[in-house]
């Protein structure tokens, strides 16, 4: 039986706090495959301006090169609008049946489940992993929904905390790694 962990989020940017959760995922869950996939936009976040989904799907195939046992699914991007994470998952059921499917998610978004897009329909296709961020203790997932918290490695850094630092001219070399820091800075993104 695959076991397939589906990493989904905005990526705007992609940083070294993702890379660590897919590690993380991979060795903890016992992961086949784990795949990222970027939304077009978040039902959560209606407001949060991205930068285009091209720049980044570029960011995520440099901060992903090397990394054989990560692939980007681009299904949500394509699709364009909101994107809904059942959406998603049943595209995967159709196309890996059988498989154990394991949806990565922060703590931050648990107590918001019940009132995701089908929520019973999801607590039945997927286990839910919850990361927890740094000091944070990690909420029970409400009923019905199933899964477990991931141990990983734990990194206080997020997507916004990196577009404040270009914005202000400072280094972000070390939290996303060279390439992403060059193209971000290269295409001018984020200021």
């Amino acid at each position: 039986m695959q076991r397939i962990g589906l990493l989904g989020g905005s990526f705007n940017p992609v940083h070294l706090g993702h890379l660590l959760v897919a590690q993380a995922a991979r060795e903890e869950l016992q992961l086949s495959r784990l795949f990222f996939i970027p939304a077009a936009q978040s039902p959560f976040k209606p407001g949060l301006p991205l930068a285009p989904a091209e720049e980044r799907l570029r960011l995520l195939r440099l901060a992903l090169a090397g990394q054989t046992a990560c692939e980007i699914d681009d299904q949500e991007i394509k699709r364009g609008g909101v994107s809904y994470t059942i959406d998603t998952l049943r595209d995967y059921v159709r196309r890996f049946p059988g498989a154990q499917l394991f949806y990565l998610m922060g703590a931050d978004h648990v107590s918001q489940l019940p009132k995701w897009r089908d929520a019973d329909e999801l607590a039945r296709l997927v286990e839910f992993v919850v990361l927890p961020r740094p000091g944070q203790v990690a909420s029970p997932l409400p009923v019905p929904f199933r899964g477990r918290a991931l141990a990983g490695f734990p990194l206080g850094v997020s997507s916004s905390q990196i577009r404040e630092r270009v914005k202000a001219g400072w280094p972000i070399d070390l939290l996303v790694g060279p390439p992403v820091a060059e193209a971000i800075r290269n295409n001018r993104l984020y200021l």
